[in-house]
């Protein structure tokens, strides 16, 4: 089997900067100028920022539009298990001509100067998206938001800014109002904004932001409320209250990523029958994803097995919180990190819901945490560890011990995405 362009293409992307990450706008500004300035052709953008929660909250805004009728471009990263996720062209995954085309075209524009990967490709999905009629384009950030690649749409209609915690320091700063601030950064002048449940040092600054610019804000326990009520989603904003399904997504602290997706949603004029689409219809994988077919669960029989790339404190806890509601049942982590993460505060709510913790090292990652290291830090917190050589072997282990144990993958994306690939 032949290699696909973009692969080829995408491989040349990655040696046009030294660095991975480099939060400027300069090198964006520069490509989108040679390709005539796309992001001014683009239908209405909701722009959404967070630390936790935009991936999911995006997917339910997706679901929900697309119910209405609408014709929706979506961007995420990073991808799992094929750049093309990363692209989805008026509802349909970038296909791989359409992605050679634009990659393509990105590069040649560019002429061999400076811009790192994650630059490049944003401005190939704006490019993209530029050129294909839809209703909305659904622009998730893949860092922080002043700085970040998609920050170029100057009128969005909608702007989003999820839960914020303490994440990517050595990028976006040190405190919670830095982060905070990061995020903010993608507020415009007049442009409402919708922002989840926070802090209050980092709505504070969320807060200020949206003064100066004028911007109305819709948040979390003012303006709109959502929370579990006798097995239903209750929504109440100013237009009424909504009584629906609980997510589908499973996971308690997706009550309030579909808070945010139906304040989003209201904003835009759906109706209730969207709304419930939203909660009912999303997809969003690896996230409290249960893995039911192929190889790997195929080699398991009898286990449970769920997959999860949530790898800060706050997915720490997110997950501690979904395995509160699962039927008791002995539960094991199979874990691989990156070395930039809180290894620690990921592993600390864990510490209660495992009866230990198998760690790998995440192949072919640039940056992978050691598994002797994941196992000492879950050990610290109070977990029972050790290694193991991949992901199957660590599974192989678990079972031979606890037969028919539940078994979470976790830890990353990029372990997430391996999974994913194998598991085809």
């Amino acid at each position: 089997m032949s290699t696909p362009s973009s692969d080829v293409i995408l491989q040349r992307m990655m040696a046009l900067h030294p660095k991975i990450i480099d939060l400027t706008l300069d090198r964006v500004w520069r490509l989108l100028k040679a390709l005539d300035n796309p992001q001014d052709k683009l239908p209405p953008v909701i722009h959404i920022a967070g630390t936790n929660g935009k991936g999911s909250t995006q997917a339910m805004i997706r679901a929900g539009l697309e119910a209405a009728g609408k014709t929706v471009h979506a961007y995420t990263s990073p991808h799992l298990a094929r750049f093309h996720e990363r692209i989805r062209l008026a509802g349909e995954l970038i296909s791989e001509e359409a992605l050679t085309e634009v990659l393509d075209e990105c590069y040649a524009a560019n002429n061999g100067e400076a811009i790192t990967y994650f630059e490049i490709t944003t401005v190939a999905a704006i490019l993209a998206f530029s050129r294909v009629p839809a209703d909305y384009v659904l622009l998730e950030v893949g860092l922080g938001g002043r700085l970040d690649a998609t920050n170029v749409v100057a009128e969005p209609a909608l702007t989003i800014i999820t839960p914020v915690s303490i994440d990517h320091q050595q990028f976006l700063g040190e405190t919670l109002p830095e982060i905070a601030g990061e995020k903010a950064g993608i507020i415009k002048r007049g442009v409402p904004c919708v922002v989840g449940p926070q802090e209050e040092a980092g709505l504070e600054v969320i807060e200020a932001k949206a003064e100066r610019l004028g911007a109305p804000l819709l948040v979390a326990g003012q303006h709109w409320f959502s929370f579990e009520d006798a097995g239903s989603l209750v929504y109440q904003d100013e237009r009424g209250l909504l009584d629906l399904p609980l997510p589908n997504l499973p996971g308690p602290h997706q009550i309030q990523n579909a808070g945010a997706a139906l304040a989003a949603l209201r904003a835009l004029g759906c109706d209730a029958d969207a709304c419930e689409a939203a909660v009912t219809e999303a997809y969003w994988p690896a996230r409290m994803q249960r893995l039911r077919e192929g190889p790997l669960p195929d080699s398991a029989p009898g286990a449970e097995l769920w997959l999860d790339g949530g790898h800060n404190p706050a997915a720490g806890e997110a997950i501690a919180a979904t395995l509160d509601r699962l039927p008791p049942r002995p539960t094991w982590l199979i874990c691989g990190m990156l070395n930039t993460k809180d290894i620690a505060g990921f592993m600390q709510p864990l510490a209660g819901h495992a009866a230990g913790l198998l760690a790998v090292s995440i192949p072919g990652e640039a940056n992978p945490l050691p598994a002797e290291v994941t196992a000492e830090k879950a050990a610290a917190a109070g977990i029972p560890s050790r290694t193991a050589g991949s992901v199957q072997e660590a599974l192989d282990s678990i079972l031979d011990e606890t037969p028919g144990a539940r078994v979470l993958i976790c830890g990353s994306l990029y372990l997430a995405g391996s999974i994913l690939r194998e598991n085809e």
